[in-house]
């Protein structure tokens, strides 16, 4: 392609808008175009890089059996109200684009397709004959982010493969799943990215087993936490470890004190002279079920420890079923506004107590209002849970249920009642041992989540009546398996990954070209001869060449080659009189002239060690 034709402008500085280096680079090279608030359109040279994305990941699909399909990206609600996420997509985490159209049916652009693939394959699976079956699409799905940021990573539309695959039993979903980790993993290396795959939250999605595949940049908006002996790696909200041993109490016997201005577990640290790890925290959330029923929740943990909001609300949907509801649609801490709704005196915050009395919510009354945040019934107890950091300290330090005043010395089974709950929802952090070898510590790494694999089981197809017909004429749930890659994310991800200050490096499987001939001077017949040449043999032979034929000086075409990041620059200019050509490696800005007779073969070789090299 000649640069003279292409839809191509470039930026002379970073867009106001763009916070991280991949989203500027990718706005200042012509790559992408923002039309509105998290909605982009991909210009010819992202449109080849998606391609490439695409077909990389189409051929990893393929080699696996899987089969790929197109399905609709306009969904009826009445197969989410199905499944029993219509709720959670719409209010709980409000990120699904809802509609009434003109018949007054309720539709919605679908932000992913396990209801729409779940009955296709109730309708069109029978028999075990037909198992195991795996399809897949790539193709535009929508999410309404509040917040739409960093160009592709968080937009409101986006390019994704989705799969699905349905089973027996258990142990073929497993043996996907394993051919899922290591096709998504072939993915990514083929596409020259460094990445971790980690133990990950399975969130709205549901199912037992998730892994997530993190592009390593510090961009990443996820944090990452594993094992340098690489034998454990988690994300931040799934992570586990083992905590560094709570100090001995230094007091001995229990009695109430005056600790003013003590609000905040280091100011306490400091007028007590103790350890956080002989304190125990309250922290108090409330959480709105899918039933208009709000729940206050007490968690009691180690006070050097923090609550891991996402096990926290894992462990509240396990409890759903008590309060008559099916899952969380908000958990937050509570603002001074938000107790004014349900709080029949002023808490003592930064001194409640483990066993702050319940008639500090205000009696139930009738809801106000169905679902919403701001009405329904407010449950009359506190619901109380304990850390499994908590349990085994003794003659702790903790709150009095009065303000300005701490209780030290403090047991469980004396002075407070254990509660029943004991739950895993502690944050994991840098610097914890490791479970599977104590002499391992937790190190940390940030990531970007360009793929997720799950391992479903029965959730959708049980609740939605997906059956099929076993060998002995049962009638059995189809097991299912979920696996989704981000392909414009991926695309941003490996921009993020590799740019220097000039612009783009972009890995050579993926780039949208794999060499630009830049002519310096137009002017110069001999340049342009051998110029257009060696571009007519390059892509002769297999070679994605651009020429930069353009009427520009030669310092504004080199810096364009290097802001869009292609691999390998060609420059006919001084060293033809040697019948040589200049070339320049983008990611590493070596430079040495060629015999002309050789480009091609030379670049040809370079291309397929880089190829090999990430295979």
């Amino acid at each position: 392609m000649r640069l003279s034709q292409m839809l191509f402008v470039t930026l002379r500085d970073d867009p106001a808008d763009a916070e991280i280096p991949s989203h500027k680079l990718l706005l200042r090279a012509g790559y992408i175009r923002r039309i509105g608030s998290g909605i982009y359109a991909y210009l010819p040279f992202m449109w080849r890089v998606l391609q490439k994305v695409s077909q990389i990941v189409r051929e990893e699909m393929n080699a696996t059996g899987a089969q790929e399909c197109l399905l609709p990206q306009l969904q009826p609600a009445e197969l989410w109200r199905e499944s029993g996420r219509w709720d959670t997509y719409t209010q709980a985490e409000g990120i699904m684009f809802a509609l009434v159209d003109r018949r007054e049916q309720e539709l919605a652009l679908g932000p992913t397709h396990e209801e729409v693939i779940t009955t296709i394959a109730r309708d069109m699976i029978r028999s075990y004959r037909q198992l195991p079956l795996h399809l897949y699409q790539i193709q535009t799905k929508f999410r309404d982010e509040i917040r739409p940021r960093f160009g592709l990573m968080r937009g409101r539309e986006f390019i994704m493969k989705d799969g699905y695959s349905f089973h027996e039993d258990e142990e073929s979903l497993k043996k996907t799943y394993q051919d899922m980790y290591q096709a998504y993993s072939n993915m990514l290396r083929r596409s020259g990215l460094a990445f971790r795959a980690v133990e990950a939250d399975s969130g709205a999605i549901g199912g037992s087993g998730s892994t997530e595949f993190m592009v390593l940049a510090e961009a990443g908006e996820d944090e990452v936490l594993y094992t340098e002996d690489g034998q454990y790696a988690a994300n931040v909200e799934k992570a586990v470890s083992l905590t560094a041993d709570a100090e001995p109490s230094s007091f001995t016997s229990y009695e109430k004190r005056e600790t003013p201005g003590t609000e905040t577990i280091d100011k306490l640290c400091n007028f007590l002279k103790c350890s956080p790890t002989q304190i125990v925290k309250n922290v108090l959330y409330q959480a709105l079920y899918d039933n208009a029923t709000t729940i206050l929740v007490l968690v009691s943990i180690r006070g050097d420890q923090e609550v891991n909001e996402v096990k926290l609300q894992n462990e509240l949907t396990k409890l759903a079923s008590q309060y008559g509801a099916k899952t969380i649609l908000k958990l937050t801490v509570p603002d001074a506004d938000a107790q004014k709704k349900w709080a029949a005196k002023p808490l003592p915050l930064g001194y409640i107590a483990p066993d702050i009395a319940d008639d500090y919510i205000t009696p139930p009354t009738p809801p106000l209002s169905k679902g919403g945040t701001e009405g329904g019934l407010v449950h009359p107890k506190f619901l109380r849970l304990i850390d499994k950091t908590a349990p085994d300290l003794k003659n702790f330090v903790t709150g009095s249920n009065e303000s300005g005043y701490h209780v030290v010395g403090a047991n469980w089974g004396e002075q407070f009642k254990l509660p029943d709950n004991i739950v895993d929802v502690r944050k994991a952090r840098p610097g914890d041992r490791a479970i599977h070898n104590p002499e391992q510590t937790l190190k940390s790494a940030r990531g970007i989540e360009v793929g997720h694999i799950f391992q479903l089981g029965t959730e959708y197809s049980q609740v939605m009546g997906g059956n099929y017909t076993n060998e002995q004429g049962e009638e059995k749930p189809l097991v299912m398996g979920c696996y989704g890659v981000g392909v414009s994310r991926l695309a941003q991800a490996a921009v993020e990954q590799s740019y220097d200050k000039d612009g783009i490096i972009w890995p050579v499987a993926i780039a949208p070209y794999h060499a630009i001939v830049t002519i310096p001077n137009i002017n110069d017949a001999q340049q342009v001869e051998i110029a257009e040449k060696l571009y007519t043999e390059l892509n002769q032979a297999g070679i994605e060449t651009l020429l930069d034929d353009r009427n520009e000086r030669a310092g504004v075409k080199f810096k364009d080659a290097d802001l869009i990041g292609i691999p390998y620059r060609i420059v006919t200019g001084r060293a033809i009189a040697n019948r040589k050509v200049e070339v320049v490696e983008r990611a590493t800005h070596n430079s040495q002239e060629i015999p002309i007779t050789e480009v091609v073969s030379t670049i040809k070789q370079w291309i397929i060690q880089a190829i090999e090299a990430k295979n």
